[in-house]
This record gives C-alpha cells, structure tokens and sequence, in this order.
C-alpha cells in the first residue's frame, strides 16, 4: 500500500497517542500532536478510513485498525533506530536526532532497515530510552515508569525514557546528567510542579520546571519499591 509521508505521519501520531490512554483518540488531540487544523486533521481521517487504517465515530474520536497499527509501527521503527544510528555512528547529539530521523523515516529501504539495525546488534530502545518495536513489527512493551512528578521527596528513582521533540529540553537534561539508566533522589516537589533532584554521579542539583518534568519517566529503583 502506497502512502503518502503526511499520512504515515498521522498513523504515527495516532500510535504515540494511544500509548498513554486506552480510549479512542480525538481530532483535536492528534491536531495539538502534529500542530494541524482540527478541520485539517478530519479531512486526513476521512481519507485514512477509506483506505482501513482508522476506525472512526463521529464524536468519539478514532483508534487504528490492525493495518494502520502495523504501518505506525513500522514507521516507529524506522525512526527509532535513525535515532539510534544518528547517535552512535555519525555522533549526533541526542538533541538532534529526532528532526533528522523525521525526515528519513518515511524514505528508507527494508533491506537499508536491516542493516541498520544488524550494525546496531538489534537495539531494544533508542537513545531516548523509547521501545524500539521489532522486526515482526509487533508492538513493545512499553515503559512501565511514570512521569517524575508523581514520586516524591526521599524517593530513589531510575530514568526509563524522556520525550525526544524538544532539543532544549534534551540538552538541558543531558546537561545535568538526567538520562535514560541514570538514578535520580527526588529532593523536592514543589507545589507547582517543580521537581528538584540529584543525579548520581553528578556534583549539582537540577531544577525541573513542570513542562520539563512531563518529559521524563521513572520508575522505582529495583529493590526500593513500596
């Protein structure tokens, strides 16, 4: 099925969506994810239903059919491991590697796939700590962790995945030593949504603004689970 680079990005939008609820996804959620039109984002739908990648009701939103899933996940594959290659083979910095893999991942071979991926000894996650789906194309288990700014003081936590959209976000997490494997001591949370913690290893504190602290998942140190 030939699909076009816009509808490939829809369908991985949709996928990314569905992650963090079970219920079906709305026009207005998927137009906020790709900084659309809410009419703009309809019309796509319409189109993506005729060719049996969405299910769709009117007023309820949509949820991808067994096909559309498998054309996401192939795109989420393809994107993840260009993360992955960008990073340790080309020496991008990992603030980097999202827009780039952006751009290739709708152009790359199966056989340029496979490669990559062998070069790479068949990665798990991608820089960013993201499930890297596999070559059956079977969706991953995801991260179990939770946003940091649902533990709290005293907690001794492990960095599972950050967001990758925002390089200044990633810079300034990397600048502070908050990456995916690291351990993190909560300090404190603020009211307001701020979490102050510690990274191991690292001299310094770093202060995490809310719209920073979404962007980081966590889960428990194993062995230190309530």
């Amino acid at each position: 099925m030939m699909l076009s680079d816009v509808m490939e990005d829809y369908l991985k939008a949709i996928y990314q969506l569905q992650r963090d609820q079970d219920d079906r996804i709305k026009t207005s959620e998927i137009a906020a994810e790709l900084d659309v039109t809410s009419p703009t984002v309809t019309s796509m739908l319409e189109k993506l239903e005729d060719r049996g990648l969405v299910d769709r009701e009117k007023y309820r939103g949509v949820t991808l059919t067994a096909e559309g899933e498998t054309v996401a996940l192939e795109v989420v594959r393809h994107h993840r491991l260009l993360e992955s290659y960008l990073t340790e083979h080309l020496d991008y910095d990992w603030s980097e590697v999202h827009a780039e893999a952006d751009r290739l991942e709708h152009h790359i071979s199966e056989a340029f796939e496979r490669r990559v991926a062998a070069a790479l000894d068949e990665p798990d996650v991608d820089p960013h700590g993201s499930p890297i789906p596999g070559a059956d194309l079977e969706p991953p288990a995801e991260p179990d962790g939770d946003s940091v700014t649902e533990f709290e003081r005293g907690d001794v936590v492990v960095v599972e995945e950050v967001a990758d959209r925002d390089p200044e976000i990633l810079s300034y997490l990397a600048d502070h030593g908050v990456e995916p494997g690291v351990e993190l001591e909560i300090l404190e949370v603020a009211p307001f949504g701020m979490v102050t913690a510690c990274a191991e290893d690292h001299d310094e504190t770093v202060s995490l603004p809310e719209g920073v602290a979404h962007h980081v998942r966590v889960a428990p140190l194993p062995g230190l689970e309530s």
